[in-house]
């Protein structure tokens, strides 16, 4: 049965999910939110019997019993170890080029493969069969002595390949007596000799990928899962623009029959804004820097500031929503959805999220670009929306689709906006302008501390005037808005645990939205639970909760975005910023200090 066990692998300008036996499920091109030509994850609709299955590339050994992925340390180079029956044992590396030539850095629309014999005399099968269309369609295909060409669109791909091409075309099995290279990619006669230019771009690639490692200032402990998510959530950054993707994947069911399938596959400035902040915490500060840039051209085009809350990673801003009627979808639960209608919505807590990645670039002399008066004018524009806004219905960070509130969470933001402008007008020497921010700080505080206030419980509420709960009243900690020992976030805290909490599992909210009830926890919504245990001095119970949760991850070492809380398994888009952003900030929080060990 197909589930979450998948390995990323990618460039920052295109990525693939590869399963456990050396399958290439799902890939986009030319970018993360393009066509996928691999779309197998996701059930494209049977059609004529054809050698490979349907928007597949696998590599299998005849007779095979066993594969075994690995990472290649510090990378995203996957090494999967493949045996036969009768002792025949391959090995295939997966990856795509990374590295920086003549000045640049080289990631092109590439999906690059090594087949290499270890032991006894494997047979092997190439089976390769890119869609197009959605999954509608098998991609045409001409070929050569040495390629066959994909035409796809928007752009056809050519395989470049010193293996056997008329076995690829047939997908019949050939004894494999040495190593074989595969080079799917841009549409122009390769250049070179494929078996020495692939290996060498795996050496480079592999050496880059260690050295953007070697600068990360990780913690004591958890080292290999705050490095594997940190790779992660880099390869999720299109580097071309800045923007970072809330995931790879589109329409992985929250759980099993939920239709709520959504494309995750475009740069939410909420997700963005949490994952710049977790690799900042790791020194990481080239994705900030790419991520401000998207900013920048973002608030250039918003009219009188208004910012949606998401966009397409090239900066589009229609995402219209439609049904791909050639997937299934992942096992069977459909719809597959392209485009996500929220980008029509109004989310407030956009603006808190501008200022607060934008922030630091004020203050950190390491940047190659501070920011400067002028781009604190601009952010002024998106704090006037702010101050405007912090009191007006809006979807919320839950994005729900038939109803609108005051939700507090997008308050706080708003407040939080007004509340960095005032520092960063500090910064830059202008008193009038602290004064300013200050003031509209202090008037959007207290009507939150009004109107979200629960007076017989001694609480917030997740809405102005309401008494409902939801996880997100645990970041007005993380936002400075609260400090831990206020015994208005101790209690609080205790209101969102005792309601929402399920064993080692958070809900977001427990209340019925536009799809019922909520039957999976939301896996960030725990790491926050995390948080708020640790720094109100529970942190023996946010440690425990903290290795369960690791309990829970792939063998890839990643996460999804939700787990079913009765059976632990894994539902939603893969892997999920939110939850990698969770993993790194929990492991930085309760870890022991260096000096413990120096």
């Amino acid at each position: 049965m197909t589930d979450l066990s998948l390995w990323p692998i990618g460039n920052c300008q295109v990525s693939a999910l590869v399963d456990d036996a050396a399958g290439i499920v799902w890939a986009c091109q030319p970018q993360v939110d393009g066509d996928p030509l691999f779309c197998s994850l996701l059930q494209p609709e049977r059609r004529e019997p054809v050698p490979a299955a349907a928007g597949e590339w696998r590599i299998e050994l005849v007779d095979q019993v066993t594969s075994e992925p690995v990472y290649l340390k510090n990378t995203p180079i996957l090494m999967t170890r493949l045996t036969d029956t009768r002792g025949g044992v391959a090995e295939v590396i997966d990856f795509c080029p990374r590295f920086e030539r003549s000045g640049r850095m080289y990631r092109p629309v590439v999906f690059a493969r090594v087949v290499r014999p270890v032991a006894g005399n494997p047979r092997i099968r190439v089976k390769l069969n890119p869609a197009t269309d959605w999954g509608s369609a098998d991609a045409g295909r001409t070929n050569g002595t040495n390629h066959i060409r994909y035409l796809l669109h928007p752009q056809p791909l050519r395989l470049s390949t010193d293996a056997p091409v008329g076995r690829i075309l047939d997908g019949r099995s050939f004894r494999l007596e040495r190593s074989l290279h595969f080079f799917l990619g841009p549409d122009e006669p390769f250049v070179g000799n494929v078996e020495q230019e692939v290996a060498r771009m795996l050496h480079q690639t592999r050496a880059h990928w260690r050295q953007w490692v070697r600068g990360l200032a990780i913690p004591l402990e958890w080292q290999r899962v705050v490095i594997r998510c940190a790779i992660t959530l880099k390869l999720c950054q299109h580097e071309e623009t800045g923007a970072i993707v809330a995931a790879l994947t589109t329409s992985i069911p929250e759980h099993d029959g939920s239709e709520r399938n959504w494309d995750y596959r475009y740069c939410w400035i909420r997700d963005a804004y949490y994952t710049v902040q977790a690799l900042n915490r790791l020194g990481a500060l080239d994705v900030l820097e790419g991520y401000l840039t998207y900013l920048r051209n973002l608030i250039d085009g918003a009219v009188d500031g208004r910012i949606q809350p998401l966009y397409a990673v090239d900066g589009e801003a229609r995402l219209e929503e439609r049904i791909a009627g050639g997937l299934l979808g992942y096992r069977g639960l459909g719809p597959v959805r392209v485009g996500n209608a929220a980008y029509l919505q109004t989310q407030h807590d956009v603006y808190g999220q501008i200022i607060l990645s934008s922030a630091q670039a004020f203050f950190d002399h390491r940047l190659y670009r501070m920011a400067n008066a002028q781009d604190f004018a601009e952010l002024e524009t998106v704090g006037r929306r702010a101050l405007e806004s912090f009191d007006q219905p809006d979807a919320g960070l839950w994005e729900l689709r038939t109803r609108n509130h005051v939700h507090t969470y997008s308050a706080v933001m708003c407040w939080a906006a007004c509340d960095r402008l005032a520092r960063i007008a500090a910064e830059l020497g202008f008193d009038d302008r602290v004064r300013f921010w200050a003031e509209g700080a202090a008037r959007i505080r207290a009507a939150i501390e009004s109107a979200a206030w629960v007076e017989p419980e001694k609480r917030f509420s997740a809405t102005f005037g309401g008494d409902d709960l939801d996880a997100s009243l645990l970041q007005l900690l993380d936002l400075q808005f609260l400090k831990p020992d206020d015994p208005r976030f101790v209690e609080t805290l205790d209101a969102v645990e005792h309601g929402l909490r399920r064993g080692e599992h958070m809900l977001r909210y427990a209340t019925e939205d536009d799809f019922g009830h909520p039957v999976t926890a939301f896996n960030f919504c725990t790491f926050w639970l995390i948080e708020a245990l640790h720094l109100t001095g529970r942190t023996s119970e946010a440690r425990e909760l903290y290795e369960l949760m690791l309990d829970r991850l792939t063998p890839a070492g990643l996460l999804s975005e939700d787990t079913d809380f009765q059976t632990g398994e894994l539902w939603g888009n893969y892997p999920q910023t939110y939850s990698l952003v969770g993993l790194i900030n929990c492991a930085g929080l309760l870890s022991r200090p260096w000096s413990a060990v120096r």
